[in-house]
């Protein structure tokens, strides 16, 4: 595997806590939720958490941030220790602290506490950006981005750049290779350029679009992409977009999703990828880190995708374990089925969704192609594993995918341990070698009702026994000359 290249972050850093608890009453004095059984938790926030995000992906990041000599700082600084280099700059006054009040992982209030400023830059800190080979701007409208400008502007025209704007920040320097507003925040700077006309009555896509090709002239970026929470990303280079949808539609904590976006991209960047693969890569990583609890699960948050290119460290069986163990953590029932899955037809699909209604989380274990083919024989699989794995994750009833090399899935059963192994209701008269390895950490196999005739060779054999199309029929035979 290729080691992920190196990433610079350079932004304002926070320091955010959770006080988390139940709200089951209003208090006798006012009617407001009276929260208990409160549990206090604290973690990197602004730009330190992009950077943290970037690290867990497996690569080196140095943070150019300015820090004091107060608590926050203090804290924050542990915090960091042992996760990314710290490049600081001096602050006046206190560094900025969130404080978010849940009920139920439900956001009630905010309070927000220091009004901390970046002073100047230093020769570190100059030096950290001239000798970059990717930066991310976490611009939180604090002054580190505003000290270092220069010093940017140098780098964006030389190394990947994705600047990761604030409403109450500075544009971003010309030549950014991505910025990354959310749609509010794209509308809010579009109307502020002098000129810029609103945009007529129409979606959320259309003005997503709008005031992404005015951004991408205005700052002169090489790209613009819209975040729409939920719905995916708007790539846009000026013409027309590329709509980026998002693989599931997740609820869940959103806070630091942008920064799981804006990390993964530069990330990818810096390895050299496609500014179009490295925004489909993004807002797969956005929604699961949503979908894994946000902050709260801080370092699940990364999305392997077949179709868009990993954040490096990450295979398909990390993900797949740490679904597994999330959901276990959690006290719920982790179901796992195993299969080829080759020409997937309803048969699969009614197993599957019935496997799923069992647990929290359904995990498929899929044969590789050199395991299909031990199995099966020369001519299968008829559809490759990565192939396979993209039609499995586009079903709403699965969860991860792991591929396994062997003949049989033990070894990955043994990593995922889950409560319950599904197995279709054609298998009740054979003998399952994998049956006593689940019993043994307290697991069950559990037969599904199976859908008669369907079948993978029924439907290859007849499809080779179909009719060819007359145009087909006429079509030379290989080898021979058409005249």
């Amino acid at each position: 595997m290729t080691t992920p290249g190196p990433l610079l972050v350079v932004g304002d850093a926070l320091l955010d806590h959770d006080l988390t608890g139940r709200a089951e009453r209003l208090a006798p004095d006012a009617p407001v939720p009276v929260v208990s059984g409160v549990r206090r938790t604290s973690r990197p926030g602004g730009a330190a958490l992009a950077a943290c995000l970037a690290a867990l992906d497996g690569r080196p990041v140095t943070l150019v941030t300015a820090l004091g000599d107060d608590p926050a700082s203090d804290t924050l600084r542990r915090l960091l220790a042992g996760r990314v280099r710290l490049v600081r700059l001096p602050l006046r006054g206190e560094l900025s602290s969130k404080t978010r009040v849940l009920a139920q992982g439900r956001p009630l209030l905010r309070l927000d506490d220091g009004d901390g400023r970046a002073l100047h830059a230093t020769d570190e800190a100059r030096e950290a950006v001239n000798a970059a080979g990717a930066v991310l701007v976490a611009d939180y409208g604090r002054g580190t981005a505003d000290t270092l400008r220069e010093a940017l502007t140098w780098a964006a025209a030389r190394v990947p750049l994705v600047w990761d704007p604030h409403p109450r920040g500075a544009p971003p320097v010309p030549g950014a290779r991505v910025v990354t507003p959310s749609a509010s925040e794209a509308r809010a700077f579009a109307a502020r350029l002098d000129g810029a006309r609103e945009p007529a009555a129409g979606s959320e896509l259309r003005t997503g679009a709008h005031d992404a090709a005015a951004l991408v002239a205005a700052w002169r970026a090489a790209a613009v992409t819209v975040t729409l929470g939920g719905r995916g990303a708007l790539l846009s280079h000026g013409g027309t977009p590329l709509m980026v949808p998002s693989p599931v539609t997740s609820e869940g904590d959103a806070c630091g999703a942008g920064d799981r976006f804006a990390a993964t991209a530069a990330g990818l960047l810096a390895d050299g990828e496609l500014t179009e693969n490295a925004v489909r890569a993004a807002v797969h990583a956005a929604t699961r880190y949503v979908m894994e609890g946000g902050v709260r699960s801080l370092g699940t948050g990364v999305l392997p995708d077949e179709e868009a290119p990993r954040a490096a460290g990450h295979e398909p069986d990390d993900d797949a374990v740490r679904t597994a163990d999330r959901v276990r953590a959690a006290g719920g029932t982790v179901v796992a089925a195993g299969g080829c899955f080759d020409l997937l037809h309803a048969g699969h699909v009614a197993l599957l969704q019935a496997a799923r209604r069992a647990g929290d989380c359904l995990i498929v274990c899929v044969n590789s192609d050199t395991s299909v083919r031990r199995r099966k024989g020369g001519g299968r699989p008829l559809v490759p594993v990565a192939d396979r794995i993209r039609v499995l994750r586009a079903l709403e009833c699965v969860d991860a995918v792991a591929v396994f090399e062997e003949d049989t899935p033990e070894r990955l059963l043994g990593e995922l341990r889950p409560h319950i192994w599904a197995k279709g209701g054609d298998y009740a008269r054979t003998p399952m070698p994998e049956a006593s390895l689940v019993a043994s950490w307290g697991g069950q196999v559990v037969l599904f009702p199976y859908l008669d005739g369907r079948s993978t060779t029924g439907i290859a054999r007849r499809a080779a026994l179909s009719p060819r199309p007359a145009g087909l029929a006429r079509t030379a035979a290989p080898g021979r000359t058409r005249r």
